[in-house]
């Protein structure tokens, strides 16, 4: 038993590790770059909601529109579709680098989502009590509805990231590498 396993990884070993390095930097960078698109988007769409701290209906029914069909495209048309961007981004489609321009336009409005769905589990007396006190939208955002949802957006990141990586599977069919393209191709 142990001769196969050594066997195994001399032969795939090295794929293995280096599909595995690509995948874990396919799926932080474009969970970063979603992250920082995503979560002023999410603050935005609730922050705007009619009963917000700052209501601005067109404002929230236009974030939303641009989030409903961000969400609404699968990931492998989406990535189809962003090809000649990223070709005219990076000059290349294919590729570790390249993939994470379609992971992060994916999973930019799952955050966002994520992110106001977190928000508004806020208790509203808090929120109320920062404004009473004369708080700034900034500071009310900052100081009360991030800390307050924290736990929610931790575990929204978790679900974003798995679902991230779930991504990156499906990359590896289009030209992506990571452990989807061994998967593939071994």
């Amino acid at each position: 038993m142990l001769e196969v396993i050594s066997e195994f990884w001399s032969e795939y070993g090295g794929i293995l590790l280096t599909g595995t390095r690509d995948t874990l930097v396919m799926v932080l960078i474009s969970t970063l770059f979603a992250y920082l698109l995503g979560l002023p988007l999410g603050v935005a769409l609730t922050v705007t909601q009619p009963h917000g701290i700052c209501p601005n209906k067109l404002v929230n029914r236009i974030l939303g529109w641009i989030v409903n069909i961000g969400r609404s495209i699968p990931f492998i048309i989406l990535m189809v579709m962003l090809f000649p961007a990223t070709r005219a981004i990076l000059g290349r489609g294919t590729g570790t680098v390249s993939i994470i321009i379609p992971l992060t336009v994916s999973a930019f409005p799952y955050v966002a989502r994520m992110v106001e769905g977190s928000l508004l589990e806020v208790d509203n007396g808090v929120v109320e009590a920062a404004q009473a006190m004369g708080s700034t939208t900034f500071q009310i955002v900052r100081k009360v509805l991030i800390p307050e949802a924290m736990p929610s957006l931790v575990n929204g990141f978790a679900i974003c990231i798995t679902t991230i990586l779930g991504y990156t599977a499906m990359a590896g069919t289009a030209g992506g590498d990571g452990l989807g393209k061994v998967a593939i191709t071994y």
